[in-house]
Order: C-alpha cells, then structure tokens, then sequence
C-alpha cells in the first residue's frame, strides 16, 4: 500500500513539475531556442550561396582586361574575411561575435556593391550573357538573404521577449537561457541594403 501510495505521490509531483514548466515558459524557450538555430542555419546558408557565386563572378569580370584590379581585389580579399569567421548556433548568444560577422558581411555587400557600379562602365562585361546570368543570380540571393535575416531576427525578438518577461524570466535564470544576439539597429539600415545592382540597364 504505501509503495502504491509513493508512487502516485511521485506521479502527481512529476504532473505538477511539468504543469508548473510549461506555465512559466520552458517549453516556449525550447521550441523558440529551436527556431532560432533553424533560422540562423538559413542565414548563413544564404551568406554561404553568395560566396559561392564570388568566385565566378571575379572569373567572368577578369576576362575584361582593362577591368579595375582593385576593385576585384578588394570584393575577394572580403570574401575571404567572411568566410573565415564561423558563426556556430553556440556563439549567437555573444554579441560581440555577431557584431564581427554582421561588419565582414557588410563589407562582402559593400564590395559587390562598388564592383557592380564599376561594370556598368563595361559594355562588353554588361552584354555578356554568362555575367549577366550571374547578376541575377546575385540579386535572387540578396533577396533570400533578406528574407532569412528578417524570420531570423523576428524568431530572436520573440526569445527574448521571453527570456526577459515575467514570470518566464525567472526560467530563463533557472535555465540558464540568456537573451540571444540580434543584428544591431545601429547597422539595420546597412544590413538591410542589397547592394545597388539596377539589372535593368541595357
């Protein structure tokens, strides 16, 4: 009798716990903590199509031998920054690492931008239909990138709403969920901007 009784004693603690985690939040910050990594991984997988799209786009600008070098130089040299720092799902939750990969990637955004502003002095480079097929696919792939950053950044806001509400805040302390690093509103505007590419020039 008194092991039946410890048992549902045991039972009815466990229904309580879990009632008491799932009404201060503990589910919410796994289903969000989840989403975020998920979001994340999307961002960088679109980063990553970008600088995948690099290499071709200096190989097809070199055939034109006249073609500023230091232009290229300086969108390869920040390919090269961007890929070098990897942003783990651990590491969103330091600031000053995403601060040092949100500047590498708007440097690659910069440099991209600069090298389509100096092709349009090209006609050779503008009517070539492989270059040509590359810018498209370079503006398809900001768009995406955009798009990610936005869910990523939203899926972010929601986490932290929670982690700094209460009664979930209290969870988070227990639980150790520290607020996520987001893209900084300072470099919002920036972030924002694909680089200046008009696809519809002749």
């Amino acid at each position: 009798m008194r092991t039946l009784t410890q048992s549902l004693t045991t039972w009815a603690l466990a229904l309580c716990l879990a009632a008491g985690l799932t009404g201060c939040g503990y589910n919410d910050f796994q289903s969000l903590d989840e989403k975020s990594k998920s979001a994340w991984s999307e961002v960088l997988n679109q980063y990553q199509r970008r600088a995948d799209l690099i290499p071709n786009i200096v190989a097809t600008v070199k055939g034109e031998a006249s073609f500023e070098q230091d232009t290229l130089t300086k969108v390869i040299e920040a390919r090269s920054k961007a890929t070098s720092i990897q942003m783990t799902p651990e590491m969103l939750n330091d600031p000053a690492a995403m601060e040092k990969f949100q500047a590498a990637q708007g440097e690659v955004g910069s440099a991209l931008s600069r090298l389509m502003v100096v092709v349009e002095q090209y006609p050779n480079l503008k009517a070539n239909q492989a270059f040509s097929d590359l810018r498209v696919q370079l503006e398809g792939t900001e768009n995406r990138i955009t798009v990610a950053r936005n869910r990523y950044i939203e899926t972010v806001q929601a986490y932290n709403v929670l982690a700094r509400s209460f009664p979930s805040n209290l969870t988070a302390m227990v639980f150790g969920y520290k607020p996520k690093a987001g893209f900084q509103v300072a470099d919002e505007a920036t972030i924002s901007t694909p680089p200046k590419v008009d696809f519809n020039k002749p």
